[in-house]
């Protein structure tokens, strides 16, 4: 088995640097266009049912990329995965600058969310490289704070721009940032991995792009006013290729993605957890918009505002987590952080059509602020129980569940927030009083499933936040079985 490794001295804060800047923007682009969808709409003389592609394709095409990544990290060199993952974020920004169609619009994004599932895994990977390990909670933290703070602010910076230019300019200003972030990666990236050149399972491929795709689709479509018989038929599709997929990964010795991970426990309990995490801010950045403007009846404007002090104080604290898990590790950092979501969310929950606009934007900067305490504390102690030659694989697998549990949280939620909203209005309640019924029974549900992760936190029982040395032989011996 062939390897490759670069001998050149590197810097590491440069190299960490460039990768954070570039990662921001590509994962910035996916909320970009959260608060246009209604001028699209009209612009492009299309239904909401359609319109919603533009978000639900991207989360698929990057969830697609990013298992994919985990074989193209161990292909190529660092530098060269980079710049073509960039150069696809550029083609696809400019091609989307340029769309006049729904359809050409829609492929744009693809192409851009192609760049995006590949920056994140070639981020949190090469940061964990050129970082010494009593460090990763500090860099993961970095990590962490760029791919939440990122589609955080994307409504926010959108919504502000979009009160004075088209939605073109979205796309626009972003093309000479990503020229940039080339430009520095070219001069300061250097290949700092192991090439082992595994051998490319197009099978895998093709099974894990149904499975992921049709899963994805299927979860998202739920609520909306389609064919349900075709959409379950999707669905039931994507869970059998995903079966597939994973035998298959089970039985290949050189997998696409190495599921034998899981065998790891306390992985496996830091991955659930991070997607909670995850899946609490993601899902209230959806639903708090929606809640404000037909609740409260605020502008768009004042709606994507409200969540900015809530983004800020999440992008602070993430990487404080990462530091206090350097000195503390996660026995206690993690339960804390799933205690302080699990209060403020429950006193959001309460919130109706006369809670105060101060009193909620208060509630979720608390909310955020936990989330930055958990998730990446989350990550790095469910990857240091993986041997280092196990990090492209593990990453792939955090990356591709927080996508699903993005996609499960916005169609969930938002399902029941409508149908409670829907039995409000039956009852004769105002449109109003509705809309906050809808967001109270979905943010009760939403506490069910955070109090469900503060329960599992206490599994995180390490007596040392490094001690995957004491159970690394997993993967080795296995793959010693193989041969």
């Amino acid at each position: 088995m062939e390897t490759t490794k670069s001998t050149k001295e590197f810097n590491s804060k440069a190299i960490v640097g460039v990768l954070v800047f570039s990662a921001f923007l590509a994962v910035f682009n996916e909320t970009i266009l959260n608060v246009a969808l209604s001028p699209l709409m009209n612009e492009m003389n299309v239904t909401a049912a359609t319109i919603q592609w533009i978000i639900t394709a991207y989360m698929i095409v990057v969830s697609i990329m990013v298992p994919i990544t985990a074989f193209l990290v161990l292909t190529f060199e660092t530098k060269k995965l980079f710049l073509g993952a960039m150069a696809l974020l550029l083609f696809g920004t400019i091609c989307a600058a340029c769309s006049g169609s729904f359809v050409m619009l829609l492929i744009s994004r693809m192409l851009q969310a192609c760049g995006t599932g590949m920056m994140i895994p070639i981020l949190m990977n090469t940061v964990l490289l050129v970082t010494p390990p009593e460090k990763h909670g500090s860099a993961m933290g970095i990590c962490g704070c760029v791919i939440s703070l990122g589609p955080a602010l994307g409504p926010t910076v959108s919504g502000i721009l979009l009160q004075f230019f088209s939605w073109h300019a979205l796309f626009i200003i972003l093309i000479p940032l990503i020229v940039v972030a080339m430009i520095l990666g070219s001069i300061y990236l250097v290949n700092v991995s192991t090439l082992t050149k595994p051998k490319l399972d197009f099978i895998s491929i093709i099974l894990s792009s149904l499975g992921i795709g049709g899963v994805i689709y299927g979860i998202s479509s739920f609520s909306g006013d389609g064919n349900m018989k075709i959409i379950g038929l999707i669905f039931i599709i994507g869970i059998i290729s995903l079966i597939l997929f994973c035998k298959r990964q089970l039985s290949l010795k050189e997998p696409m993605l190495e599921l034998r991970i899981f065998k790891y426990p306390l992985f496996s309990v830091g991955v659930v957890l991070l997607m909670i995490s995850f899946l609490t801010m993601f899902t209230m950045n959806v639903m708090l918009p929606m809640f404000l403007q037909g609740a409260l009846e605020t502008t768009t404007f004042v709606a994507a505002l409200v969540l900015l002090p809530a983004s800020l104080a999440n992008g602070v604290v993430t990487p404080l987590g990462g530091k206090i898990y350097d000195k503390v590790g996660v026995k206690v950092l993690i339960p804390v952080g799933f205690t302080i979501i699990l209060v403020a969310l429950f006193i959001l929950s309460r919130s109706n059509s006369d809670t105060s606009l101060t009193w909620i934007i208060s509630s979720y900067i608390v909310v955020c602020i936990g989330v930055g305490l958990t998730m990446s504390p989350c990550q790095t102690g469910a990857l240091n129980q993986l041997p280092k030659e196990a990090y492209p694989h593990g990453i792939a697998v955090m990356n591709t569940l927080q996508q699903i549990a993005a996609a499960l949280g916005s169609s969930l939620f938002i399902g029941i927030m409508s149908a409670s909203q829907l039995k409000a209005l039956n009852n004769s309640f105002s449109p109003q009083i509705a809309i906050a019924t809808g967001f109270k029974s979905s943010a009760s549900v939403l506490v069910i499933f955070v109090l469900a992760g503060l329960c599992l936190s206490f599994a995180l029982r390490l007596g040392n936040k490094n001690s995957c040395s004491s159970s690394n032989s997993i993967l080795k011996n296995e793959k010693v079985s193989d041969l």
